[in-house]
């Protein structure tokens, strides 16, 4: 398994997060496995795999989940056919269970005031706080992209960040005057007195002094949420997609936001357009005299 992690990371430019998600994956297939006595992969057949996948389907796993899970034991049995491991992969023309789309959760422009207006500015995390949720918002950013984000990264002067997304692909995103303002304030006074090493370079900071992480950003975000009466739900990928959402509904192209968001493959982006036709369908059934 490391063999094909590294495999992974050299020539598919997987993320660290993904490598962890199949890490776990395989993790539990491997288990699984050793429950059943199966010594070798070549005892592997399209049965056992379809077993397997029962088997975390009446452990309540999600069609998403199912999809995952098969989308990793696929890659890896085809690893072990290329490196010669196996004579056959078996899971070969086995397709993934279609997973149900649901739309992401999106703020209106009212909720992200709100939501904005909770971190105290007179405290240096707080001031921490409100550039987080500012450049979230401003940029639609991963929360993994936001975390690694160095000082350097973020041109206050040319209103835009440099950030790393999934395969380690850069990509530059504009930001606006608002959001300028509080990194600029943060920047030049909370993160002076959250820093407790010289030369560090990690733009978020945690109390420690070092790099914020991204569980630590989720629970900054549940609490300003939960300050301002949203639901629980709120994550930083919410404040993502309301920013690529609020960017369609003002009239932006989808083949611009997809670039902002850097999705590779512009049906991931699509999904937002389908929260756009809600939005119009709404405004004609409580517009339109004979709706």
């Amino acid at each position: 398994m490391d063999d094909f992690l590294y495999y992974l990371v050299i020539e598919r430019g997987l993320s660290e997060n993904t490598l962890a998600s199949y890490h776990n994956d395989l993790e539990q297939y491997l288990n699984y496995l050793r429950e059943r006595k199966i010594d070798s992969f070549r005892e592997v057949n399209r049965g056992v795999i379809i077993a397997y996948l029962v088997k975390l389907q009446q452990e309540g796993r999600s069609p998403a989940t199912l999809c995952q899970h098969l989308a990793a034991l696929k890659s890896f049995h085809h690893f072990l056919l290329r490196e010669k491991i196996l004579d056959e992969d078996p899971t070969a023309a086995m397709e993934s269970p279609r997973p149900v789309k649901r739309l992401p959760r999106v703020l209106s422009v009212e909720e992200i005031e709100r939501l904005l207006e909770q971190p105290d500015l007179s405290d240096p995390a707080g001031q921490r706080d409100r550039a987080i949720l500012e450049l979230l918002y401003a940029a639609g950013l991963r929360v993994s992209e936001l975390v690694s984000l160095n000082v350097g990264q973020v041109d206050l002067d040319g209103e835009y960040v440099r950030c790393l997304g999934k395969g380690n692909k850069e990509r530059i995103v504009p930001i606006g005057s608002l959001a300028c303002h509080y990194i600029g304030v943060y920047l030049h006074n909370g993160r002076e007195k959250l820093i407790k090493r010289p030369g560090e370079k990690a733009l978020f900071l945690n109390q420690q002094g070092m790099r914020l992480t991204r569980q630590g950003c989720w629970k900054i975000i549940k609490n300003y949420a939960r300050l301002a009466n949203l639901s629980q739900d709120i994550t930083p990928h919410t404040l993502r997609h309301s920013f690529a959402t609020h960017l369609l509904e003002n009239g932006a192209d989808l083949r611009s936001v997809q670039e902002l968001l850097g999705h590779a493959d512009i049906a991931t982006t699509q999904i937002y357009t389908h929260l756009t036709r809600k939005k119009v369908r709404e405004v004609y059934d409580r517009t339109h005299p004979r709706a």
